[in-house]
This record gives C-alpha cells, structure tokens and sequence, in this order.
C-alpha cells in the first residue's frame, strides 16, 4: 500500500531537505518506487540535492494551475529507475497551493510510487498546515540543540491540533564526541524530550557538505552518514536494527539552562 511522509522541521537548517533526499536513494536503493515531493514553494532546493536542477521545466505549482500534466512535472532520476523528483516554484507562494490540490496531487502520486516523500517548508506557517490533509504520516528532522527542540515542539503541537499522530524523529549532526563530553544532547535524550519515537540519527559528517559542493550524492559514499541514513531506511521499513545508545560519561539532563553533566 503507497504511503505519503511530510518530512518537516520547526527550524529552517537542520538537514531535512538533506534527509528527505538521502532517504529517497535508500529507498529507491531497495528497489521502492519513490517520489521525492519539494513542497517548499519560494525556495527550490530537492532539485539541487538530487543533482536535477538541470532538467527542471515544470513544477508542483504548474501541475497544480493545470499548466501540464503531472507526468511532464516528474523528473526521473538517471542514477535509478525507481526514484522520481515532483520540484517546487521558485517564483510561487506557500498560499499558491491549497490543501485540496495537494491531497488531489498526492493521490495521483500514490497509483505510481509505494513512497512518496514531501519536503515541507520549515516552521509552523500556512506551507506546512495545507501539507497536512495530503500526507498519512509525519517524520520530523531536529539536531541536538535548545532551539531546534523548542522549535520541534511547537511543530509536534500544531499537527496534534490538526489531527495527526505522534511522528516519527531523526536527529541530525550528532557528534558522539560532544555527547560523551556532556556538550550536547544524545539522541534518545531529544526523542525522549519531545515523547515522539526515535526513528534514528545522523552523525555530523563533512562528507555530506563535500558532496553538496560537488552536486554529487554522499548517498553513494562509504561515509557514516550514508551507513547512519541506510540504518533508517530499514527500520522505515519496519527491519529491526538495533540502535547503538549515544550517551555522556555522567548524564544528560535538561534543565531551564541548558546543558547539565
């Protein structure tokens, strides 16, 4: 059965976009048809990510005015026959399209692909509320600092109050070093702040940003964030694989200042 993910975030940075990419090679990878849907109208980034930018003609908000047909808008990957891009406008508004065209769009979307992944816009504004309807679940991208996990608060909240479940955690740019230090927050003290399950992390790796650079995919490397993402794409799936404990020598806690050892 196909299922639509919004991928979102409370604060803009923190590698969603990254995420929403490399879980879309994992996936394709493991030979799942999947859509990755760039949402983020204004902006513009999945097309870059995935080394597309290119080849984009239409977008989301063409098919949506029914300026072409949603299949002149898909862009297939070259390096996988089963990875397809939806780009966002850069010229267009998160209020250009309305929740009912997404739902529509999204249900199309789901006669082809079995994943379809959509980069919604950071925050809690309008983008994101007309994402909701479209989407079944929801996966949120945070990394390990005050202002990334207030923000993630308010961003589980809002889609409480629009009528979906708990989503799914990924934290970003983990480094165990500082963890250990008592310096920063580990994953399951994030995932356990926020009550939401822990779907997995990502280490802070400078291969990602090289292969940005590069226009070339990390997915593809023999780094720790492409192994980290891998692990992800398994229990996505519903694979059982143990997830190693980050943790400090003598304890995170959170506490109104911050950091404590």
């Amino acid at each position: 059965m196909s299922q639509s993910w919004l991928i979102a975030s409370g604060k803009g940075g923190v590698g969603k976009s990254m995420l929403t990419a490399a879980l879309g090679f994992a996936l394709a990878r493991r030979q799942m048809m999947t859509c990755c849907v760039d949402a983020d109208q204004g902006l513009r980034d999945l097309d870059m990510l995935m080394n597309l930018h290119n080849q984009v003609v239409y977008n989301l908000v063409d098919v949506a005015n029914r300026e072409c047909k949603l299949k002149t808008a898909l862009l297939d990957h070259s390096g996988s026959e089963k990875l397809s891009l939806l780009p966002a406008s850069q010229s267009a508004g998160h209020g250009d399209v309305e929740p009912e065209t997404y739902v529509k769009i999204l249900s199309k979307l789901k006669k082809r692909y079995a994943y379809i992944l959509v980069d919604a816009p950071a925050g809690v504004g309008r983008g994101l509320k007309n994402l909701l309807p479209a989407c079944d679940d929801c996966l949120i991208v945070v990394t390990p600092d005050d202002v990334a996990i207030r923000n993630a608060e308010r961003l589980i909240a809002v889609m409480e109050e629009e009528g979906k479940g708990r989503p799914l955690l990924i934290v970003n740019r983990v480094r165990e070093d500082l963890v250990k230090k008592g310096l920063m927050y580990s994953p399951q003290v994030v995932a356990n702040q926020l009550d939401v399950p822990l779907l997995g992390y990502i280490p802070d790796d400078a291969q990602i940003i090289a292969s940005l650079n590069t226009h070339e995919n990390f997915m593809e490397k023999n780094c720790p964030a492409a192994k980290a993402v891998e692990r992800i794409c398994q229990r996505f799936l519903g694979e059982y694989v143990p997830m190693p404990e980050v943790g400090a020598k003598k304890g995170l806690f959170r506490r109104k200042g911050g950091l404590s050892v």
